[in-house]
């Protein structure tokens, strides 16, 4: 059970290029809000070996004091993208309260809370700790796949986990999400592990692992997968582009999700729009034009792979202090369909986010792209999906079934590949 109400938490951060975290401030509760401010020691460090730096680039700028919030947020958005979304949080209320499985009302436990009681080895390079001059890690020794689904299921029904489990389980509680997931280490490499549930219609878990294939295999930088398998059920196993061993140890890398770019909050995230993703990218971003040609070829893909779960913390940027870069692509997954229209999670042109090529094309000019060049990009992107379909489809065992729901439905639906040059 919870023994007091935190009012207050700190933030610790890995340098670029460190292994090990500094205090980088402290995160209060005030008049309902959360506001952050630098500490002493780290702004008295700015330009020194330690390459002291902004936790985000407009949000959180290195000055003294209190940090205004932006209009709109009740907390930094780029501190909000290190805290658990709705898995970790249920995860976390089973521990401390008991929890009623998928009903569970999360809004039962404050944001500190949350931040304050998952895991340590959350996405990007951020911590939160009790203390501003003692780091102690909430982490596990890796528990085996077999275990994690057990834990993983039992959330999943409401049951308390088990003591032996609970920890396994609670270092991955930080990545965000809706579906079982949690943090492994194989061989000196971290994966995020994805779990299949009893519930699902069809095969998520391969499904994704075919879209996260495929987008490699037609040119998109994205996050390498493997199919794993325990206690007779699929696991999809992401490596991690956020950490690098070094010889010194894991090195980890600051990330901002393109949300927090937009300076906004949940509540307001279907104003997110691949125009405004494209003109940051256009102003601040390092290698705009090939990022732009990337970021372009993401929506294609993912309008042709049926992915209609790409909201704006589905897409994120590497920031070190000086520069933003796009990250790899994360998070592609077919979603159910049962018509043929379907519409994006963020706006493509103007007020439209129909999952069309023809919107495509019609935004193509704010990506610095010709018509001729999105139609080359669309025919590409058809051509080697058709070309690899059954040979991925083979890698994953998907069965025949599954092969039939997902093909001409989620992949490659014919209302959604139809454009006029």
């Amino acid at each position: 059970m919870i023994s007091k109400t935190i009012t207050e938490t700190y933030v610790w951060v890995w340098l670029p290029n460190a292994t090990e975290p500094v205090v980088a401030g402290r995160l209060q509760a005030i008049d309902g809000a959360l506001q952050f401010n630098y500490g002493k020691s780290y702004l008295e460090s700015v330009g020194g070996s330690t390459s002291t730096i902004a936790l985000s680039p407009e949000e959180l700028p290195l000055k003294p004091g209190l940090l205004p919030l932006l209009d709109g947020l009740t907390m930094p958005g780029c501190l909000r993208d290190a805290a658990p979304d709705a898995w970790g949080r249920r995860v976390i209320m089973n521990r401390l309260l008991g929890s009623k499985g998928s009903n569970a009302d999360t809004a039962q436990l404050d944001e500190l809370t949350y931040l304050a009681s998952s895991g340590s080895d959350r996405i990007g390079a951020l911590d939160f700790q009790q203390s501003p001059t003692q780091y102690q890690p909430r982490s596990t020794e890796n528990a085996s796949l077999e275990e994690l689904l057990e834990s993983a299921e039992r959330v999943q029904q409401g049951i308390p986990l088990q003591p032996e489990l609970d920890q396994a389980l609670l270092h991955g509680s930080s990545i965000g999400g809706a579906r079982p997931k949690a943090l492994i280490e194989d061989n000196e490499v971290k994966y995020v592990a994805k779990f299949s549930i009893s519930s699902d219609l069809y095969s998520i878990v391969k499904a994704e692992y075919i879209a996260m294939r495929l987008a490699k295999l037609v040119g998109l930088n994205v996050a390498p997968v493997t199919l794993a398998s325990a206690a007779n059920k699929d696991v999809l196993l992401v490596e991690r582009f956020d950490r690098h061993r070094s010889p010194n140890g894991w090195e980890r890398k600051l990330i901002i999700s393109a949300l927090s770019l937009f300076k906004l909050d949940e509540i307001h995230a279907r104003y997110a729009s691949y125009e405004t993703l494209a003109e940051i990218v256009r102003h601040r971003f390092i290698n705009p034009k090939d990022t732009l040609k990337e970021l372009f070829s993401r929506m294609v893909f993912n309008i042709l792979s049926g992915n209609t779960d790409d909201h704006a913390r589905n897409h994120a940027a590497f920031w070190d202090g000086e520069n933003l870069s796009l990250t790899p692509a994360y998070d592609i997954c077919p979603q159910g369909r049962t018509g043929n229209e379907a519409s994006q999670a963020m706006l493509i042109s103007g007020t439209n986010n129909l999952s069309q090529l023809q919107i495509c094309l019609n935004a193509a000019h704010n990506f610095l792209l010709s018509k001729e060049d999105a139609i080359n990009i669309f025919d590409s992107q058809l051509s080697l999906i058709e070309k690899h379909w059954d040979t991925v489809c083979d890698e994953a065992e998907l069965s025949i079934i599954d092969r039939n729901l997902l093909w001409r439905r989620q992949f490659l639906n014919a209302w959604s590949i139809e454009f006029s040059s």
